[in-house]
């Protein structure tokens, strides 16, 4: 007999006889993470980062608020709204910056820095 069949069977086995009714979580739908929103070539990056401690709550909340902004200024044909748009983007964008920094997790881009330190300014 191969080894494939002699795990199913006992599977099999287990199931029939009940073992599986009191499994913590049993009846419960799955609590699957919502990935959708991270690009295909970073999403094992933060799949790590996330099992390592470094994703929050905060951050996923903080992530689709800028991701909604910025289809909304994708879409927007409305030149004040989108100044609005843009000032809030920026806003998160700062806010989503500092979390990070709060962890330690700090990006080691320069241009982003020159970036931050331009939005900090215009918003004082």
């Amino acid at each position: 007999m191969e080894f494939w069949r002699i795990a199913d069977d006992k599977i099999k086995k287990a199931y029939e006889e009940g073992e599986f009714d009191n499994l913590p979580g049993f009846g419960k739908p799955l609590e699957l993470d919502d990935d959708s929103g991270i690009p295909k070539n970073l999403r094992m990056a933060y799949r790590i980062l996330k099992n390592a401690g470094y994703k929050s709550e905060e951050d996923n909340e903080i992530r689709k608020e800028i991701m909604t902004i910025e289809d909304l200024i994708k879409s927007s044909t409305n030149e004040e709204e989108r100044e609005l748009l843009v000032k809030d983007l920026n806003k998160k964008l700062l806010q989503y910056n500092a979390l990070l920094s709060k962890r330690r997790i700090k990006t080691n881009s320069t241009v982003f820095k020159n970036y931050q330190n331009k939005i900090e300014n215009r918003l004082l």
